[in-house]
């Protein structure tokens, strides 16, 4: 397995080891030993999976009170997927990064606590699933406009399909108050 930092080093990207013959192939998916010495180190408590069309985005999101790290990954299709730094003390506040996760490369995207996540579908669909650090709260979340021009994300995608909730969500700077929350995180 190789675990690699990005330009955020925070958010890791994960490569496991793929074993393939002629009957299909077997990776593991998640082993705890061996993803705390790549450097991810919470507990997980909650799996999540979703089924998208082309050209649907979700997100940009994150949660207050009880922030997720997510461990992302595409079981179908291809998505890209995007972490967002919004953390204040933080040098790289505002930065983003962004890696093609699809069900041929297996690999994973680590988006830690204090950061914004969003992924948009760029097969015909993809099927996503993501390990979560801590447990869904609809009260506690935090959505930021896909398209804010202040981080400047460069999605494969100009006129997405987006929930209501996405499609109203507020700009970083809107939010910014609410975030001194995560001071604590790094």
């Amino acid at each position: 397995m190789k675990f690699t930092p990005t330009e955020l080093p925070e958010v890791i990207l994960v490569e496991p080891r793929v074993y393939g013959d002629s009957r299909g192939f077997f990776l593991e998916t998640y082993h705890a030993d061996r993803y705390k010495e790549g450097g991810i180190v919470p507990d997980f408590v909650q799996d999540n999976h979703s089924k998208s069309k082309q050209g649907t985005l979700r997100g940009l999101h994150a949660q207050l009170r009880q922030p997720q790290g997510k461990l992302v990954r595409a079981l179908a299709g291809e998505i890209f997927d995007v972490a967002v730094d919004v953390r204040p003390g933080s040098k790289n506040f505002g930065r983003w990064v962004g890696a093609l996760l699809n069900a041929e490369n297996h690999h994973q995207l680590y988006v830690p606590p204090g950061f914004l996540h969003g992924f948009c579908v760029v097969s015909e669909s993809a099927e996503v699933a993501y390990k979560c650090t801590a447990l869904y709260n609809p009260a506690d979340e935090l959505s930021v406009l896909w398209n804010d021009p202040l981080i400047g994300i460069d999605w494969p995608v100009e006129a997405p399909l987006l929930s209501d909730r996405d499609n109203d969500a507020a700009t970083l700077l809107q939010v910014r108050p609410q975030l001194d929350i995560y001071n604590d995180l790094g």
